[in-house]
């Protein structure tokens, strides 16, 4: 067993340095892809790796890359991203990145030779925050493009969980199993305008009561496919939108998350299907579109078999989870074995100023990182291959 440990003060300490770039009096941090507060950030971490006699570079994209020195060609890749949403909190993607830089420290100034197949990243522009951006994971993906990956033969990647489902069940660490998949629709109701006040109702072609009648049974339709299905309606707009007019049209985004592809799937078969049957019922037609669809991201068997083991050997409270929210290692699990382990948010809060885990579980969760990548570097000797990992991880492409 590991007997190495990270130093939790350095660890804290990094953690509230970082805060400092863009941090705002309620202890939040507008840290936006691109601004000032972000490049200081980047400059800093690069500028503390050498000081801790660490090789410290930056892309063409902008991802902050730190190695030891004398480095090799097959690593192990550690990070998230320090980007934030405006007004958002101080863990969300900075801790991973952090508990990367302390764990890589540690092995360093430990002459581990862990430490000589370790590289961690700063990914650019993971939030998408930006009014300008293409939709966020931007490093990740620039690297997954680049000749570079060719270095990388598997990511891990520690994350606040950012919901509430590890603080509700007790536990301390989860082992991330995935992340859900994501499909945006739109939603369009056609009926026909009139004037409000002399069209008597039995007579009209409401399309906004046919939509808002919809939108108000989506949850129970929802939550009727499957208990892990979560949906959200965030835009709805009624056509031509006056207080005297019987909208005409009216339409709605619904964004539907879920850990099958075939829930994803029924999901909208049965909103459509009552949709359908509510705006005949109203004298109206529905038009649909998908806007987009995200696939659900299974991550390495080999990966998650070490990071379960490593996790159950701590003693603490630990299970398995999906993620709800997408991550850099949504992306880099096309392309190479990827890991992601989770430590609490407090009553379940992100993207917030309120953005809270306790320090002891920030420590823990770093020792957990730590211990991981030893294990990784012991079953890669034990295996010869440059991806072994226990129950080695498979290669991708």
């Amino acid at each position: 067993m590991n007997k190495l440990k990270i130093s939790g003060k350095r660890l804290l300490d990094s953690l509230d340095r970082l805060s400092t770039f863009g941090g705002r009096p309620d202890r939040g941090v507008d840290r936006l892809a691109g601004s000032a507060a972000d490049l200081q950030a980047r400059r800093w971490m690069a500028e503390h790796l050498h000081a801790q006699g660490l090789e410290s570079w930056t892309d063409e994209v902008g991802n902050v890359f730190g190695h030891a020195p004398g480095v090799g060609n097959s690593r192990l890749l550690l990070g998230s991203h320090t980007d934030t949403v405006p007004a958002g909190g101080r863990l969300d993607g900075a801790y991973g990145v952090m508990a990367a830089m302390e764990v890589l420290t540690t092995l360093h100034e430990h002459g581990h030779p862990a430490a000589r197949c370790l590289e961690i990243v700063s990914f650019w522009d993971e939030e998408g925050a930006r009014p300008e951006s293409s939709g966020g994971m931007v490093g990740s993906t620039a690297l997954c493009r680049s000749p570079r990956l060719t270095l990388i033969d598997s990511y891990i990647e520690l994350h606040i969980e950012q919901g509430p489902r590890m603080e509700e069940a007790g536990h301390e660490l989860c082992v991330v199993e995935g992340i859900v998949g994501v499909d945006r629709h739109l939603i369009r109701v056609v009926g026909e305008p009139n004037h409000a006040g002399t069209t008597p109702f039995p007579l009209r072609k409401d399309a906004g009561r046919a939509l808002v009648r919809t939108a108000a049974v989506t949850q129970e339709l929802l939550r009727s496919v499957h208990d892990t299905v979560v949906g959200n309606i965030g835009t709805l707009t009624l056509d031509p939108g006056a207080p005297n007019v019987v909208p005409g049209a009216a339409q709605m985004v619904l964004e539907i998350r879920a850990p099958h592809e075939e829930s994803l799937t029924r999901c909208a078969d049965v909103v459509l299907e009552r949709a359908r049957t509510i705006a005949q019922e109203e004298g109206c037609t529905v038009e649909h579109r998908l806007l987009s669809h995200k696939p659900v991201v299974d991550f390495d068997d080999g990966m998650r078999a070490l990071l379960e083991k490593v996790t159950l050997g701590t003693g603490r409270a630990a299970g398995c989870l999906y993620s709800y929210a997408g991550h850099d290692a949504g992306v880099m699990s096309a392309h190479v074995p990827t890991g992601m382990v989770f430590v609490p948010s407090a009553r379940g809060v992100s993207h917030s100023p309120r953005e809270y885990t306790p320090e002891h579980l920030l420590v823990q969760g770093a020792q957990v990182l730590l211990d991981a990548v030893i294990a990784h570097a012991e079953a890669r000797t034990v295996s010869g291959s440059s991806g072994g990992a226990g129950a080695a991880p498979s290669a991708r492409v």
